[in-house]
């Protein structure tokens, strides 16, 4: 959060209260006196209230009772006649009677369905949030439409209202937590509606001298005693922070305030002196309507410093270290060095706009936007392009960077494409517009069907296929490539992506997947029986979806082509059964699971891409060989999750003593040989070399249920031999 500059006041002395931080009703004189009515009373004493519900000895009868309840005297005095509440899993509710023989309030709980519901005093008082007259909750409940309009045409002072609202804090502030106050604001707008209201409120909220506006999620909200300046505001910041990033930010805050948002880099004549590039040959465009500057307070301050501004932001562009191409870094050392050139790019363009603002000459300064680009390799330029912001003015002035420091046709389209191979986000589409605006539509065209026959496009590109597929525009790019193998590259990115991701956030590609309904039909619009049917299984194995989203998924297939219908029935059969199992090795297929995940799979997917660096994959033995192996660990993987989902531990103590089952000790004596001694165990216990036999053995489960003296048959290989128990014991009896 920005500090303010100015000296804070005393804070004004305030009411105690019971109710939980900014819920409570507190002293918001300052707005009503000073800018507008609020709902909130300054002087709950003054207000008329209405008689209780329960008398004095009835709460006396309470108490006596449930003497833990007598520090809450305070919430059962406020549960008066028409008093509204709030209960955590019903939602809001009012207060209706008092019933003195069954000692219970009765309340009605409209939204979750619940009229006249009977609840004891103690549970109201330890379940229900009871609100007074002038809560901003009730308010809401009395006058809906009223509310509805203020939300409406005096949004921040609402907010303002539920700061003021708050507890002060030991310094005397009024604050309250991003999340507190997004949850409170959220009850009140509705959650369907709440971020669609709250993003222009809380643009507001920043232009606003009376509150400060937490930079982090996990910051506060500060209603001021003194208002600040927004510009003064940043500007002090920019001065006393010592974060290079957080520095060239502010930078570009103020030059925004003073000037509006950047251009677009639009190809203009000095556009390439602008970022320390001479020799601009592109005639300039038809200029485009600017957008409106944003409202400011005094401009004139920041034109005062602009100057000391410049300045100080040189010395940060030069602070940032450069790419360090001596050593091989981290994944996470990498992501750190595209964020921090990213910054430093983001840097020159801000210092060359405020040059040009000052009239200097551009080319004199260093470092320039052309020495980040030539210090960085492929995958560091499209590190740095994932980190820039992902607006059009942004993106755009990137591409167009790129063709000026690379000249030659040859060498800048080949740079666009490696970048749209890599691209994430808006920068994919920007990436394909910018070539196709210059004429090379055949040359995206070609890329992408080479990448589609290697299995080389990511999740990225494969959206933007996917969504631009019916476009007039890209028709002669995307057409040839709706085919089975796109469904194919859609399915493999998915797993991909889930088996890369350590957590269970969505994958937009799978969610696009699902969300086009037709899509599958497109894609197996030409497919064989086979071809459709081997998608299925890959898409069964997938850990990208969701098992609902999956059967979805699979019943599109079965409208095509009903005999895959076989391959979910066969699956079906495998869910529904449930394996006994043992402790130990329930834990063993824990252990190779964690192993597949955590070692073999990453492995595989190394050599996969060590094998694709190797050339064509049509006559790579060792890609071949790589994404067989990818196939058998999936294939394990999935095995492992589904016993695991299935698996009930046992310890075998339920084992019984009469008759064979599982857990038992049996000896048993086939016709042809001598007695032998089997212990019967757990799905996964089979150890032949010590006798032990898994229930689902065939001998296990035809010996099941027997007494001694009884005999079974079994069959294997044609060969019949008969069994007969001799003595039967529990094996919980003897393992210790």
């Amino acid at each position: 959060m920005r500090k303010s500059p100015m000296k804070r006041a005393p804070p004004v002395p305030r009411a105690p209260v019971r109710a939980k931080n900014f819920l409570a009703p507190k002293n918001a004189a300052r707005f009503t006196a000073g800018r507008r009515e609020s709902h909130f009373h300054a002087d709950n004493s003054s207000l008329p209230l209405p008689p209780p519900l329960m008398n004095s000895k009835d709460i006396e009868n309470i108490l006596d009772a449930s003497p833990a309840l007598r520090d809450s005297r305070a919430k059962l005095e406020a549960m008066k006649d028409g008093a509204y509440c709030r209960h955590r899993s019903w939602g809001f509710g009012q207060i209706k009677k008092y019933d003195p023989q069954t000692n219970r309030l009765v309340i009605d709980f409209p939204d979750f369905g619940k009229l006249a519901h009977a609840m004891a005093p103690e549970f109201c008082v330890k379940n229900l949030e009871v609100f007074p007259e002038s809560h901003i909750f009730v308010t809401q409940q009395k006058d809906p439409a009223a509310f509805a309009t203020r939300l409406k045409k005096d949004a921040t002072g609402l907010v303002k209202e539920i700061l003021a609202a708050a507890t002060p804090d030991k310094e005397g502030r009024l604050r309250t937590s991003a999340h507190e106050l997004e949850e409170t604001l959220t009850h009140l707008v509705g959650a369907e509606r709440f971020k669609k209201w709250w993003a222009p409120v809380k643009k507001q909220l920043v232009q606003d001298p009376d509150v400060a506006v937490p930079e982090k999620k996990d910051g506060y909200y500060e209603l001021r005693d003194d208002p600040v300046n927004p510009e003064q505001e940043i500007l002090d910041e920019y001065y006393l922070n010592r974060n290079p990033l957080r520095k060239i930010k502010l930078a570009e805050e103020l030059f925004e305030s003073l000037l509006g948002e950047l251009d677009e880099a639009e190809g203009t004549p000095d556009d390439g002196a602008r970022d320390g590039i001479a020799g601009v040959g592109e005639p300039k465009p038809k200029a485009k309507p600017k957008a409106k500057a944003k409202p400011v307070r005094n401009t004139q301050l920041i034109e005062k410093d602009l100057q000391n501004i410049f300045d100080e932001l040189t010395k940060v562009i030069r602070s940032v270290r450069r790419i360090d191409t001596t050593t091989k870094p981290t994944d996470d050392e990498f992501v750190k060095e595209a964020r921090e050139q990213a910054a430093r790019l983001r840097g020159i363009w801000v210092r060359n706009d405020l040059c040009r603002h000052l009239k200097a000459d551009v080319e004199t300064l260093e470092p320039t936007s052309k020495s980040i680009i030539l210090a960085a390799d492929e995958k560091m330029l499209s590190g740095i392009a994932a980190e820039i912001p992902q607006t059009p003015a942004y993106l755009k002035r990137l591409l167009d960077l790129i063709t000026r420091v690379y000249p030659e046709p040859e060498k800048w389209q080949d740079v666009c494409i490696t970048l749209l191979r890599d691209s994430t986000g808006k920068f994919t589409a920007e990436c394909v517009n910018f070539l196709v605006e210059r004429e090379c539509a055949g040359l995206v065209a070609r890329h992408l069907l080479e990448w589609l026959n290697t299995q080389a496009l990511k999740s990225p590109v494969l959206s933007w296929i996917v969504k631009n597929r019916s476009s007039k525009k890209y028709a002669k790019i995307v057409r040839p490539l709706i085919n089975h193998r796109l469904l194919s590259a859609i399915l493999y990115a998915i797993d991909n992506e889930a088996l890369q991701s350590s957590s269970t956030r969505r994958i937009p590609l799978a969610e696009e997947l699902s969300d086009e309904r037709e899509l599958i039909a497109e894609l197996l619009e030409e497919a064989d029986n086979e071809i459709a049917r081997d998608l299925a299984k890959t898409l069964l194995l997938n850990q990208g979806f969701e098992p609902l989203t999956k059967k979805s998924l699979i019943a599109r297939f079965i409208r095509l082509y009903p005999g895959i219908q076989s391959l979910v029935t066969g699956d079906a059969s495998e869910q529904v059964e449930q394996l006994i199992v043992s402790q130990w090795s329930l834990d063993a297929r824990r252990a190779e699971l964690k192993e597949l995940i955590e070692k073999k799979i990453p492995e595989n997917k190394d050599a996969i891409a060590r094998a694709k660096e190797h050339g064509d994959l049509s006559e790579n033995s060792e890609y071949k060989m790589a994404r067989q192996d990818q196939e058998t660990l999936l294939a394990r993987k999935a095995q492992l999750e589904r016993d695991l989902t299935h698996g009930r531990v046992t310890d075998f103590s339920d084992a019984p003593t009469d008759t064979v089952g599982i857990g038992s000790v049996v000896e048993v004596t086939p016709a042809s040989g001598k007695p032998v001694k089997y212990t019967i165990l757990g799905a996964w216990d089979s150890d032949p070399d010590k006798n032990i036999l898994s229930y689902k053995t065939p001998l296990a489960s035809k010996l099941f249920g027997k007494r001694v003296g009884e005999s079974a048959q079994t069959e294997v290989d044609g060969v019949t031999e008969t069994w007969t128990v001799r003595s039967i014991a529990r094996w919980a009896d003897q393992k210790h």
